[in-house]
């Protein structure tokens, strides 16, 4: 009974609409902050009140190399020259598509994918996507669904052809938004060659590169040969890995020195400020801290947020992709759809939103099914656990639990069993890998 009386008052502290649709990583701010506030964390030397190279503050990009060097597993130690420093990773993509595209050029890009990427690259060059449809129905030969092969894009690069569209590049984001999918070291050097083919540059977004909770993930910087070194450009920032979506810091590695010169030009309008490099410097610098007590707690308390929600949604009888990497989960609401349109899926989400819960759109994300949403499941226990309440009470579901069976927020960080696979007959996909 005490633990119907705790979602209840859930209920009653929070009456706003949760958010499980912004991708912020909310567990770890107070192992950051103990980090962020020791002694000489934020002492200011004098030269970072004056002008500063745009491209980024030397010692600052020299710690970014090592880092990067250390932590995506670089093949050779990274030049920190071939780094140029930015106010986000938006800047950064929405500054190389301006650089490497003329306006009404097209780049690739596989679907779902990141929604901001397309306003960010029309921003300041009017460049636009061509779509490589991934979805749900798995040919001969695949494993998963959403799964992107060398064909799909040849197949859109054919189509696009066709249709007069000059295709400057392809944009992959690995680990993958939103579907958590880690993309293996041979479909990388595939689509890479892919690439080389058409002399199309490629633009990698790493952010979630070390927001891997199962599996191995393969940096480019990793890969034992480039293709292009020239037209490869992998972008970090610390908004994801290091739960700072605030502090506004991206990097992108491009050995073109004609494509940092341009960059440089656009970096003095997205310039990081002098003392957030000098703390950041600091932060990374410390790798002990990063290995012992960062990255495992921060491992351990992605694995329990996400089993917390992960379970929520095998009791509603909804399927989940298995995922490896991220802050969300890639979910199938089709069967709540009053018909299969994207619509329907727009009246599922203000229904939902009726019911003070908002999680992300399939359409939000280019998604070529309606249907599937977008939860983000690195909040709270207690976010989660009254998120999947509110769920249920929007679909009207009869779920396999009732409050009683939603666990108690608990202290500490153990980290919890993996949830059991859904039985095969409450989803509506088949050979789907799900939770």
């Amino acid at each position: 009974m005490h633990k119907k009386r705790h979602i209840h008052e859930l209920h009653v502290l929070f009456q706003g609409i949760l958010n499980l649709g912004t991708s912020e990583n909310k567990l770890c701010y107070d192992i950051i902050h103990e980090r962020l506030t020791r002694p000489g964390m934020n002492s200011l030397d004098p030269h970072l009140l004056q002008y500063s190279n745009v491209q980024g503050l030397e010692s600052f990009r020299e710690e970014i190399a090592k880092f990067l060097t250390e932590y995506a597993r670089a093949q050779n130690p990274l030049d920190p020259e071939h780094i140029v420093v930015m106010n986000g990773c938006c800047s950064v993509l929405a500054s190389l598509t301006a650089v490497l595209c003329d306006s009404e050029d097209a780049y690739l890009i596989p679907t779902p994918y990141y929604g901001s990427v397309y306003p960010d690259s029309w921003l300041y060059g009017k460049v636009r996507p061509v779509h490589v449809q991934l979805d749900s129905k798995m040919s001969d030969g695949e494993s998963h669904p959403f799964m992107l092969t060398v064909k799909k894009l040849e197949d859109a690069m054919t189509e696009a052809t066709k249709q007069g569209i000059r295709v400057r590049a392809l944009i992959l984001i690995n680990p993958h938004n939103p579907l958590g999918d880690i993309y293996p070291a041979h479909l990388l050097k595939e689509c890479l060659d892919f690439a080389h083919r058409y002399g199309l540059h490629v633009i990698i977004d790493e952010i979630y590169m070390l927001s891997v909770y199962d599996g191995t993930f393969a940096s480019v910087h990793s890969l034992d040969r480039l293709p292009d070194p020239e037209r490869t450009h992998i972008i970090w920032g610390f908004s994801k890995d290091f739960a700072m979506c605030g502090v506004r810091v991206g990097t992108v590695y491009t050995q073109s020195q004609e494509v940092r010169k341009a960059l440089n030009q656009l970096a003095c309008f997205h310039g990081c400020a002098g003392p957030v490099q000098q703390l950041l410097s600091r932060l990374i610098w410390d790798q002990e801290w990063i290995n012992n007590t960062f990255l495992p707690a921060n491992r351990r308390r992605l694995l329990k947020s996400r089993s917390i929600l992960v379970n929520g949604l095998q009791k509603l009888n909804i399927p989940v992709l298995k995922g490896f990497a991220g802050l969300f989960v890639w979910a199938d609401f089709r069967k709540f759809l009053k018909t299969q349109t994207f619509e329907a899926e727009m009246d599922l989400w203000w229904k939902l939103i009726h019911e003070k819960v908002y999680i992300s759109p399939g359409q939000a994300f280019y998604c070529s099914e309606p249907g599937w949403f977008r939860l983000v499941f690195s909040d709270t226990v207690n976010k989660i656990q009254l998120g999947i309440e509110r769920l249920q009470q929007a679909l009207g579901v009869l779920a396999a639990f009732d409050s009683e069976d939603i666990p108690t927020p608990v202290s500490g960080e153990e980290s919890t069993s993996e949830p059991e696979m859904i039985d095969s007959d409450a989803t509506q996909l088949k050979k789907i890998v799900v939770y």
